[in-house]
């Protein structure tokens, strides 16, 4: 098997005040243990995480310099020997999530993606014996070992993460599902999305445009709401059945009592007038939350749910098991999200970067081209 290099290099960020001025720098991967696989990077999606974390708007940054990104696609090198069902060449996935303890009862019922050990794709501290031992993992100066992200030229995976990838979904497609695609096809999914179920997304950018796609292939009547206008012809192909423009004066009266789920994928939810939204869910609705905005959501009352006896939620990516059957739909459905492709660079990684941050985007970037900027193979 072909082996990965002792360090990684990635397009990384210093601090969040320079948020989007990259240099390409090496970085020492996390020890390679029995489960894990080497992968040679093709592509990687940007995200809307990887731009609140950059800039702050989640915090501090974990650790500096970080490299981001976790909508991974690209090329097993190899595998530990406990790895089951990957092989060396096949072409897989990794998304925002790249450890678990494996012993809770969440690793045990398909809900690794709850794991209270899990790490994160990028900005985690490793340990030793994997997530929860305790035994920080050091590297040979002694300095605690981070995970870091997809900007970067190849990725060392705990197997349950990792998602082989069917042959008819072209790579810069299956980048953004990774995380976009999985962080809203698992609630859909909970939800019992399917015929005979109406359901409403909100917000049409990144993370709702996959949202369309899938809440139509699981067969549910499908609504998109938007404060743009302007994007009711492409919501309409993506796979919505009716456009209402939340710009509209009362446009939610008509609506009444007909969502069982509302899937809210905008990141502006601390400006939305919730008791509006939430009036259009049916008798025990759910009205759900994807996007994570930098700000707390608005204020309500307990009473405001009573009325249809509706409820307000959200949730975190998607388990291994949600990934596959993802997969499987857009393969078999011929789903194709609305990529745009940027060559992967310190100029690339800022462009892309700054387009996501002022939502100038339709509907997800994947940087590409990492063999030439990373000289793989």
């Amino acid at each position: 098997m072909a082996s990965a290099p002792e360090q990684f290099q990635g397009f990384m960020i210093n601090s969040k005040e320079k948020w989007s001025d990259f240099t390409k720098e090496k970085f020492t991967p996390k020890v390679f243990e029995d489960n894990d696989v080497d992968i040679e990077s093709e592509c990687c999606g940007v995200c809307g995480s990887d731009v609140h974390t950059i800039t702050g708007g989640w915090g501090d940054l974990a650790v500096s310099p970080i490299c981001v990104g976790h909508e991974i696609i690209g090329k097993v090198l190899r595998v530990g020997p406990k790895v089951k069902g990957i092989k060396p060449g096949d072409r897989v996935g990794v998304g925002a999530q790249v450890q678990s303890c494996m012993n809770c009862p969440q690793c045990k019922s398909n809900n690794e993606n709850y794991c209270p050990h899990m790490v994160d794709t990028y900005g985690a501290p490793y340990n030793i014996g994997g997530a929860g031992s305790g035994k920080a993992m050091k590297d040979k100066d002694g300095n605690q070992i981070w995970s870091q992200g997809g900007y970067s030229s190849h990725a060392r995976v705990h197997e349950q993460f990792v998602f082989p990838i069917p042959d008819n979904i072209p790579s810069h497609e299956a980048g953004p599902m990774m995380c976009a695609g999985l962080t809203t096809y698992s609630p859909l999914k909970r939800a019992g999305t399917g015929p005979g179920k109406k359901v409403a997304i909100v917000g049409i950018g990144g993370l709702g445009h996959f949202a369309l796609l899938w809440a139509k292939g699981l067969g549910a009547e499908v609504w998109a709401l938007s404060h743009t206008p302007g994007k009711k012809e492409e919501a309409l192909k993506l796979g919505a059945d009716h456009f209402v423009s939340t710009k509209d004066k009362d446009w939610a009266k008509p609506l009444a009592f007909t969502f069982n789920f509302i899937l809210n994928c905008a990141d502006m939810t601390n400006e939305f007038d919730l008791k509006t939204y939430m009036s259009t869910l049916a008798v025990n609705g759910a009205f759900h939350n994807v996007g994570l905005p930098d700000k707390p959501l608005p204020e309500m009352m307990a009473q405001d749910f009573t009325s249809n006896g509706s409820s307000i939620g959200g949730s975190h990516i998607g388990s291994k098991k949600e990934a596959l059957e993802m997969l499987k739909l857009a393969s078999e459905k011929n789903l194709h999200p609305m990529i745009e492709q940027i060559d992967i660079s310190e100029a690339g990684c800022k462009k892309a970067v700054e387009k996501v941050k002022v939502n100038d985007v339709r509907y997800r970037v994947t940087l590409v081209g990492f063999k030439k900027a990373f000289q793989t193979k």
